[in-house]
């Protein structure tokens, strides 16, 4: 597997950041055609008994996630705790990166869907009604999150035409349960907010926030190592947006590259275990880092945390998820494959989840309740899918 993997690194590098879809596609027939059996073994030798993806063997697309206003390019999901307002426990919430041009870094919605794939508009977020300052605008990303009481978050990494040299550093938004704008989350640790988990205790809700574009686009002409991960805790109460308590970098140093085919290609996936080790997909060197006691530390490990799992069956990972077991699972932008990965770093299991459209269809994904399947978005054709 490291083989297949360094081929397709060393095709990387021949051809440059255009080919990062081709590359994964190279590595997904090398992949199957050196190792079918990979779907029942680990990469590094192991069994798959025990892997929580094991028990599902169909993938079902549940319907489209384009809504009226044609928004495209869903990136993130997020399951909804309570019912309240617009919200209904157990829909989905599906953020648009795209706007209806499919430039990206332009889209404004958030779907909310039933489980059996029923959709409905929550916000339509208008950059110029937002209650505060957000830098560039409204490009919403994966980074969403919806919190106990009913306030979602999400981020916005804005573009005016879908080009990488356009990019802005967003904020982070505050909707309340009606999908109204009440608040924004801006200033200097908030630069380029691309995905996002959430943890809440009693009134304190906890934000692990992935950040790409430090420094801004300008700088990523080349691979800049300076993206970062950053811990926002908030305070809620009935009836009020949520308050900043406090902000802390808790990883820097994390390489990231300016990219004109995805925009940006740096840290993404958050999964925080329940030890406090907070997992990240490194997209841009096919790896999951750990970042220890990620929701007390006060200093920032650097480069992303330790490495628990690189190469293999990794290509690209960007959503990541901890499923009921405790392993990570994380989708791959290079092949369309789920993977699954034991703490200890060991790929234990590879599901097809978008075998025909490939390379760069996979963003978000969430275990459903009870942990009967993964709920996934797909961007190759705009559909909420279900592994099950």
């Amino acid at each position: 597997m490291i083989q297949l993997n360094g081929i397709v690194e060393l095709f990387r590098r021949a051809f440059g950041s255009q080919a990062r879809l081709a590359a994964g596609a190279l590595g997904a027939c090398l992949l199957l055609g050196a190792s079918a059996g990979l779907a029942s073994a680990s990469a590094s030798g192991g069994s798959s008994s025990g892997a929580f993806l094991a028990q599902f063997s169909k993938v079902t697309s549940l319907g489209s996630t384009v809504p009226s206003v044609g928004d495209v390019n869903p990136y993130g999901i997020a399951i909804v705790p309570q019912s309240m307002g617009l919200l209904h426990a157990g829909d989905l919430l599906i953020s648009n990166f795209n706007g209806k041009s499919n430039n990206q870094g332009t889209g404004t919605t958030i779907d909310e869907m039933t489980a059996a794939g029923r959709l409905s508009l929550f916000a339509n977020v208008n950059a110029n009604t937002l209650p505060s300052a957000c830098p560039g605008g409204v490009g919403l990303t994966t980074a969403l999150a919806a919190l106990p009481g009913g306030d979602v978050v999400v981020g916005s990494l804005p573009t005016t035409n879908g080009q990488s040299a356009t990019a802005k550093l967003g904020c982070l938004i505050v909707l309340d349960s009606n999908g109204h704008a009440v608040k924004t989350i801006a200033g200097p640790q908030i630069a380029g907010p691309w995905d996002m988990t959430s943890v809440t205790h009693g009134s304190v809700t906890t934000l692990f926030v992935t950040m790409v574009l430090n420094g801004g686009a300008a700088k990523g002409v080349k691979t800049v190592a300076n993206a970062t991960v950053l811990r926002i805790r908030l305070s809620s109460a009935a009836g009020k947006p949520p308050t900043v308590l406090d902000e802390q970098v808790i990883a820097d140093k994390i390489p990231w590259r300016d990219d004109k085919t995805a925009l940006v290609i740096g840290p993404t996936g958050v999964a925080l275990a329940p030890n406090g080790t907070l997992y990240v997909a490194d997209t841009l060197v096919n790896a999951i880092t750990a970042i220890p006691e990620a929701t007390t530390r006060t200093t920032a490990v650097a480069g992303g945390g330790t490495t628990v799992s690189t190469g293999g069956a990794l290509v690209q990972p960007l959503g990541l998820a901890l499923a009921p077991n405790g392993d990570i699972l994380a989708t791959n932008a290079g092949n369309g494959n789920m993977v699954e990965v034991t703490p200890a770093g060991k790929q234990v299991l590879v599901k097809p989840a978008d075998s025909k459209s490939g390379a760069g269809s996979l963003f978000g994904l969430v275990v459903a309740q009870g942990g009967k399947g993964v709920f996934f978005v797909d961007d190759g054709n705009n559909t909420l899918r279900l592994l099950h």
